[in-house]
């Protein structure tokens, strides 16, 4: 810790050493620095630094834990031409990500019935844990992996499965250019072919609650977001599709020798212009528009759930946006006083625009992009609005980073029956493990409040709204 160098609010500069080729850059605050063990995390950031053609800073949010390669919580850009390409800066979980939908109903004006009916139609609806899919849906043909691949989230909206609305207000509307389906395996596309509309394990999540407390109300009200109001946060991503385009790319990295001069056998990478690179590139893209369509459809289950049990019209749940924050995307950024093309890799970190950034629609010009990021079941998830700050190449976190291994979660709460615990902190949580239950219990999560403060204090993103978890789907 004596290393690190308060620069700004909120920001602490990881000097350059050895053959680092820029600075580190941690966000956090007197309270994550406190309650946290960062030196593994921070040796990544580290390591990240030796990547060739990396650019400004090797970056960690104040969400940051030990990862694969690069830790969850890390941004890094690389220079478009120069640069290298590097699935652990991604993730085996492309496009891993979250979408927010409001329901026109205050959540107190549920009742205990319609609440135990809701959470249980949806746990009918959308499956979830290890490997489980869709089994009432027909599995995906050849042609309809050619046309989602390519389309995003526009494949399912075409099926019925959303509305035309709904792709505004997702991250690249709902689609990465550049997928190709001929780079991506036989295996990787049977993994994926019953799991779209599907939760996955581990983390992944559907929550219901209300809006608790309206921190910018200007925004709030251009965004249709009131205080009590019900919402629905979606956490999903690419399910064993982007799983195995992750596990292929790395076995061709590392068979091509792209780990050789780097610190660590898992930021293997590849240059960006590379075949190999180029081909990582196209495959994570169609990866990125599988997830798109998978959180999609899962926002489809959620609507029917609400028009069957609480005669909410599907057309009056509203998505208010969708986000990636396990990708790597070519964007424009100002660096040393010069706008350059850059490749942002962002594990564990959601891209962050502020006011008038050309991609966003004309509604969040006017307010910077909606930044979302989910707590812990027990106590709560915010809602941002993005600052586009050029220290973090206009990133933001993800959520709230483990505290405590799955393994440390589950052996302290042993013996303890989770499902009433927890409906005594006023959650109704479903799964299909309770190991999965006591692996994700709350204090397995740094505190949300304090991730979101340290990235208001080094102004990243405003906090919009605070989010209060009722109905838990686990995976």
């Amino acid at each position: 810790m004596s290393k690190l160098e308060k620069i700004k609010p909120g920001m602490y500069l990881i000097p350059k050493e050895g053959q680092m080729k820029v600075p580190g850059l941690l966000i956090a605050n007197d309270k994550i620095l406190q309650e946290i063990d960062i030196a593994k995390p921070i040796e990544q950031v580290k390591n990240v630094a030796h990547l060739p053609g990396i650019l400004g800073y090797s970056i960690a949010m104040p969400d940051i834990h030990w990862g694969y390669g690069f830790p969850i919580g890390g941004v890094a850009a690389t220079d478009a031409v120069d640069g290298v390409i590097s699935p652990g800066g991604v993730g085996y979980d492309i496009n891993c990500g979250v979408r927010l939908a409001i329901v026109p109903i205050a959540y107190k004006d549920l009742s205990d019935k319609v609440k135990t009916d809701l959470i249980q139609k949806i746990f009918a609806l959308v499956p979830s844990g290890v490997g489980r899919g869709q089994k009432h849906k027909r599995a995906l043909s050849e042609r309809d992996y050619s046309e989602l691949l390519h389309e995003g989230a526009s494949w399912s909206v075409r099926n019925g499965m959303g509305f035309e609305e709904d792709l505004d207000h997702c991250e690249s509307l709902g689609v990465i250019s550049g997928a190709d389906i001929s780079v991506v395996s036989t295996l990787a596309k049977d993994r994926g072919k019953n799991q779209l509309g599907t939760i996955g394990s581990g983390n992944h999540f559907c929550e219901i609650g209300e809006v608790q407390k309206i921190s910018l109300p200007e925004t709030a009200n251009k965004w249709g977001i009131e205080e009590g109001q019900t919402y629905v946060l979606i956490h999903s991503g690419s399910r064993g599709f982007g799983h195995q385009v992750c596990s292929d790319t790395l076995k061709t990295f590392i068979q091509k020798g792209y780990d050789r001069g780097l610190p660590d056998r898992q930021l293997v990478a590849a240059p960006i212009n590379s075949i190999e690179g180029k081909n990582y590139f196209a495959a994570m893209a169609a990866a990125a528009n599988f997830a798109f369509n998978n959180r999609q459809q899962i926002l489809h289950e959620v609507r029917i759930a609400f028009a069957e049990v609480c005669n909410i019209a599907k057309e009056k749940i509203r998505l208010i946006y969708d986000v990636c924050h396990n990708i790597a995307k070519f964007e424009k950024h100002e660096i040393d006083g010069t706008l350059r093309k850059v490749c942002v890799h962002r594990k564990g970190a959601t891209r962050a625009y502020g006011i008038n950034a050309p991609e966003l629609i004309p509604l969040f010009k006017e307010t910077g992009q909606p930044v979302l990021v989910p707590g812990d079941m027990g106590r709560a998830s915010y809602l941002l609005a993005g600052l586009g700050n050029t220290n973090t190449f206009s990133s933001c976190c993800h959520g709230a980073g483990r505290a405590k291994s799955r393994i440390q979660s589950s052996k302290s709460w042993a013996g303890v029956d989770l499902i009433e615990h927890m409906k005594q902190q006023d959650v109704i949580v479903m799964a299909t493990s309770k190991r999965t239950i006591s692996e994700e219990m709350p204090d397995a999560y740094k505190n949300v409040d304090d991730v979101v403060e340290a990235v208001d204090e080094a102004h990243l993103a405003n906090i919009v709204a605070r989010f209060r978890p009722h109905l838990v789907l686990k995976g």
